[in-house]
């Protein structure tokens, strides 16, 4: 009895000893094939995740290279539309700069011209009355002379008397000639008086009938002149 008794228990603890054997090879085998779905589960998802992500960031440089061609597109639109404005506007300035040049240099030759054509005329009347007022002073210097001269005759003295007071008759009629011919418009303008002869110069390019009428009258009147003997001429 005893032996049996003891073949009992032994075998007893020999099946508990198997039945929890078995029961931690399933919950071993669960446990593995629990892990082993999370982990295909997990791994599908990441795939499926990054699938997505690698859609996305293709999305993303599609779209990104459309923006830079269309933005590289407007810019070189923007260059050569500012490249050919300002070829236009630097073609359009330099031939308006040119053009300013050509009429700036025009005008300062055209008055430069003028402006040397009427020194050149004033420099004439000038220096023309100057010598004739000149002779005029030498001739009556000359006379006076021979007034104050011990050695002159009466009959000379009275004649330098007469020939001093017809220079200075002349001189005052040409001044008055020569002032009524500048009201008239004649700025520039001389007379000679050569005996009968007298010859008048007006600082003009071209006279009008009326106008050598004009100064004929005047001429005429102030120094008791006949017409065919005034001799008008322009400078």
């Amino acid at each position: 009895m005893k032996i049996m008794k003891g073949l009992l228990k032994k075998n007893q603890v020999i099946i508990y000893v198997i039945a929890l054997m078995l029961v931690t090879a399933g919950y071993l085998n669960y446990t593995t094939n629990t892990a082993e779905q999370v982990s295909t589960q997990t791994a599908m998802e990441m795939e499926a995740n990054d699938d997505m992500q690698i859609a996305d960031i293709g999305d993303a440089t599609l779209v990104n290279s459309e923006a830079v061609n269309e933005n590289e597109v407007t810019e070189n639109t923007t260059v050569n539309e500012t490249e050919n404005t300002s070829n236009t506007n630097g073609t359009t300035t330099e031939e308006t700069n040119k053009d300013i040049a050509q009429n700036t240099n025009t005008s300062e030759n055209n008055t430069t011209t003028q402006t040397s054509t009427t020194v050149t005329t004033d420099e004439y009347f000038t220096k023309s009355k100057l010598e004739r007022d000149t002779m005029y002073s030498q001739m009556i210097e000359s006379y006076e002379k021979v007034l104050n001269s011990s050695n002159s005759l009466e009959t000379q003295k009275q004649s330098a008397t007469e020939e001093i007071k017809k220079i200075n008759d002349i001189k005052n009629s040409i001044m008055i000639c020569e002032n009524l011919i500048s009201t008239k418009g004649f700025t520039n303008n001389i007379v000679f008086v050569n005996g009968d002869s007298i010859s008048v110069i007006i600082g003009v390019e071209q006279l009008q009938q009326e106008e050598v009428a004009q100064i004929q009258n005047i001429i005429s009147r102030e120094l008791n002149a006949e017409i065919e003997n005034i001799h008008i001429s322009t400078k």
